[in-house]
């Protein structure tokens, strides 16, 4: 029953390359996904979410700040797509992050999973408004793995900001996520909590428990999807158990699009993980709240991860940063009055430091690809979800605007391609002779010496 007076608690649930087609209630038929469906029937699907980038790290930092990742340095990592291990860079303390906005609001928050915005201790999540910690800094792939043995240090497994086991048997990783997070639940019931809880899956290697793998019928694919399903189940009933399933906003999302090439589908969209097509950034997104949001619902509105700080300060009564922030709450839509508020209108497509694509209302213009161009593509997504058909010579008119658009933000937050520099970017966090979190210790006794699968990426 709702808690009169308490704000809502908020459980982000944030899976590593699921594509828009590899749910049951996205349209697949080859992953079983019922508790994510139910969340479905009995919450809002949203048909075009974006996350701000095709790659993890400054999707993750854009999702947790509000802002695209120019703004807060998070578009180029020393000329890679991602943060490795060891990285002098990371996410800068100085920014107030939706885990900072809510412990601020007297809410308990922790993270559970992946993080991904930086290895050192200066930009590790308690750095960034989080209690707790307890997860792999980065990707599954950062570790000692057959065929690249000398890549990476040993995969760490944290609490807090202590290693306390290098090189983890992945299958039972999503199990000891899931204890981890109804302990949390369980310990601040008794106050408004904010947990997020980023998966491992479906990143390369996939790895999942036997009990998915036996049963599923999409390979080691399809038994990462049902093992982060059955997650979900747990969590949900959880909520159930505690009596906090009307008080509590849940949201499931993808940090970016499908790889494509491994079982996994972004449905009818183009392109893949890595791309400004849409399989690359429009992605999966469930928000299930009863009592406040209408079951079976579906937002047809553009909306983005960048705008879940200010949604999350909506809801919850949170003060928002004082610095430029590029998010728009989305509240009245999630609520019982959805018919006012801001409605988002563009969206810019950004992979590293390239300014590649621009959505306006239910226009999209390509104007780059990989460094490349330019190119002259414009898609109406409304008729084409799938960038089949490029009408760019039919509508110059609206060709006309969407370049205005670009021009504008090319000013706002640079454009490589283009030689822009943002004005107004905010700087880059370095640390000085940073270290790798683990090292190879022939003589320690690793649970999991070499992780058997040659997969990655």
């Amino acid at each position: 029953m709702k808690m009169d007076g308490r704000p809502p608690n908020i459980v982000l649930v944030n899976c590593d390359d699921l594509g828009y087609g590899d749910l049951g209630c996205y349209g697949s038929t080859v992953n079983k996904t019922p508790a994510i469906d139910r969340m479905c029937r009995e919450g809002m699907r949203f048909s075009d979410f974006y996350m701000a980038s095709p790659v993890c790290s400054p999707s993750r930092g854009a999702m947790l700040t509000g802002c695209y990742p120019p703004r807060i340095g998070f578009d180029d990592f020393d000329g890679d797509w991602v943060l490795f291990p060891g990285h002098a860079c990371g996410l800068n303390p100085q920014e107030e992050t939706m885990a900072s906005l809510l412990k601020n609001r007297g809410y308990a928050t922790m993270l559970v999973g992946k993080w991904h915005c930086g290895d050192q201790k200066e930009f590790l999540p308690a750095e960034h408004g989080f209690d707790n910690y307890y997860g792999i800094p980065y990707s599954n792939d950062m570790g000692r793995q057959r065929g690249r043995e000398d890549r990476f240090p040993p995969l760490p497994l944290l609490d807090g900001s202590e290693v306390i086991q290098e090189q983890p048997d992945q299958r039972s990783v999503i199990e000891r996520y899931a204890e981890q997070s109804v302990r949390f639940m369980r310990t601040h019931a008794d106050q408004p909590f904010f947990l997020y809880l980023a998966h491992m899956q479906v990143h390369l290697p996939l790895y999942a428990p036997e009990r998915f793998v036996q049963d599923a019928a999409n390979g080691d694919y399809g038994a990462a999807v049902e093992a982060v399903d059955w997650a979900m189940a747990v969590l949900l009933h959880e909520l159930e158990q505690l009596g906090l399933a009307e008080d509590t906003l849940v949201v499931f999302t993808s940090d970016n699009g499908s790889r494509g090439d491994n079982g996994g589908s972004n449905g009818p969209l183009r392109g893949r993980k890595g791309t400004t097509w849409e399989g690359g950034m429009r992605v999966p997104c469930l928000m299930y709240w009863p009592g406040t949001i209408e079951p079976g619902s579906t937002c047809r509105e553009l909306t983005t991860a960048l705008d879940f700080l200010p949604t999350f300060a909506a809801v919850t009564g949170a003060e928002l940063p004082e610095k430029v922030i590029d998010g728009i709450d989305f509240s009245h839509r999630i609520g019982t009055n959805q018919t006012s508020g801001t409605q988002r209108q563009t969206f810019f497509y950004y992979i590293g430091s390239d300014l590649e694509a621009v959505r306006h209302r239910h226009w999209k213009l390509h104007v780059h690809k990989r460094g490349q161009g330019p190119i002259q593509e414009l898609y109406d997504l409304s008729k084409d979800a799938g960038e089949t058909t490029n009408v760019y010579g039919q509508h110059p008119e609206v060709v006309r605007q969407l370049e205005e658009l670009l021009k504008q933000c090319r000013k706002d937050l640079g454009d490589r391609v283009e030689g822009a520099a943002g004005e107004a970017v905010r700087p880059k966090a370095y640390v000085q002779h940073p270290r790798t979190l683990t090292h190879y210790d022939p003589n320690h006794p690793y649970i999991v010496a070499m992780y058997d699968k040659e997969e990655a990426g």
